[in-house]
Formats: structure tokens, C-alpha cells, sequence
């Protein structure tokens, strides 16, 4: 996990990541500024609240403190128990973490594709 959390900070990953956070508020400023606020509207600005909270906000708050926390970790002079035990105190949180942001992100997304099916 260690290499996975070095290798996932790339330009690829912030673009994905920061991207939809940029675009998403533009949006939905946008809609506000092109139809007014109508239903589109309503469900951009929930798609992008739901992204900001729940994948955002969830990744800066939950996870990144455990990524760096793992990082910080020495688990070259680590026994077999204490490799065992740090894994249960990072992988539980951790995955219940990715599991908000996973579901987060897919809600964020359905919301996101129905504002635009139902504009045309």
C-alpha cells in the first residue's frame, strides 16, 4: 500500500481528481447563469455537494492522514504482529473510507448524467 499511495500522486490522478472539483462549481454556476435555477441547476449543485463532501472532503479528511500515516511507518524492522496489527488499524478505516467515497462518487455521477439527460 505504501508503493500504491507513492505511485498514485502523478499528474493523471490530480488532473481526474482537482479536475471535477474545478469543473463540477463551474457548472453549476454556469447552468445558474444560462437557465436560472431550474431542476438542472438543483442537480448540478448536488452532484457537486456530493462530490465535494463525500469524495473530496472524505479523501483530505479520511484517507490522506492514513496514507501518510502508513508512509511514515517503518515496517522494515516491524514483526510479523506488528506488520498484523498495523494492518488492521489502517485497512478497516481505510476501506470504510474508499466505500463512502466509492458510493459518494457513483451517486454524485448518476445525479450528474440525469441534470443532463433531462436538459435535453
Amino acid at each position: 500500500m505504501q508503493s500504491i499511495n507513492r505511485a498514485i500522486l502523478n499528474p493523471w490522478f490530480f488532473m481526474s481528481f482537482m479536475g471535477s472539483l474545478i469543473m463540477l462549481p463551474l457548472s453549476t454556476w454556469m447552468s445558474s447563469r444560462a437557465g436560472g435555477y431550474d431542476l438542472s441547476f438543483y442537480l448540478l449543485l448536488a452532484a457537486t455537494m456530493l462530490y465535494v463532501a463525500g469524495v473530496f472532503g472524505v479523501t483530505i479528511f479520511g484517507n490522506v492522514p492514513l496514507n501518510e500515516a502508513l508512509d511514515k511507518w517503518d515496517m522494515s524492522t516491524a514483526t510479523l504482529q506488528e506488520l498484523n496489527n498495523k494492518r488492521k488499524e489502517f485497512e478497516i478505516p481505510w476501506n470504510k473510507y474508499n466505500m463512502i467515497r466509492t458510493l459518494t462518487n457513483a451517486v454524485a455521477l448518476a445525479v450528474l448524467i440525469w441534470s443532463i439527460v433531462r436538459k435535453y
